[in-house]
């Protein structure tokens, strides 16, 4: 059993990260094997996030005050926070993908950006583009233009080379 000291540094520790994160998702884990909480830590690595199995009174407290302070806040079960300071969607993605082959792992709630989110909205965060499409997406409507701009120019010129090649085969030009 932890001793007072233990379960506050651990209170204290919580409250740290979830000061300096404002997105996080809060699910359910029943039953999972080591072998699945291990994919599942690895995975959410991956993508740049961070995962705690909490204790209920522990995540309580510790989201005292915050944004957080509504998805944390009578927690029963068995429960775990996944958050991340990056891409909020690539979190969200993968914990989808990884809830949808592991029935045991559910949603509970959601802070994206300090709002408080549900379980529908977390599966529309889930449907999004990532940011590399949407970047890749914004970068080829700024270049299309531009793109665009470039053939019509060179196709003045080159319209004007088959007109002169034209003339030249059929011998219209007088010298």
């Amino acid at each position: 059993m932890k001793d007072k000291n233990q379960k506050k540094r651990e209170l204290d520790a919580l409250r740290a990260e979830l000061e300096a994160t404002r997105n996080l998702f809060v699910t359910s884990f029943n039953k999972l094997t080591v072998a699945q909480d291990y994919a599942l830590r690895k995975a959410i690595k991956e993508v740049g996030g961070d995962y705690q199995v909490v204790k209920n009174t522990i995540a309580e407290k510790a989201s005292e005050g915050l944004d957080h302070a509504p998805a944390l806040k009578g927690l029963v079960g068995m429960n775990s926070v996944a958050w991340t300071q990056g891409d909020v969607v690539a979190l969200a993605k993968t914990l989808t993908k990884y809830a949808k082959d592991n029935p045991a792992f559910t949603f509970k709630a959601g802070v994206v950006e300090g709002r408080v989110i549900d379980i529908k909205a977390v599966n529309e965060l889930a449907n999004l583009p990532s940011k590399e499409e949407i970047y890749s997406k914004l970068l080829w409507l700024i270049n299309a233009p531009a793109q665009r701009l470039v053939t019509v120019t060179n196709a003045v010129g080159r319209n004007l080379a088959v007109v002169v090649d034209q003339g030249v085969k059929e011998n219209k030009f007088q010298a």
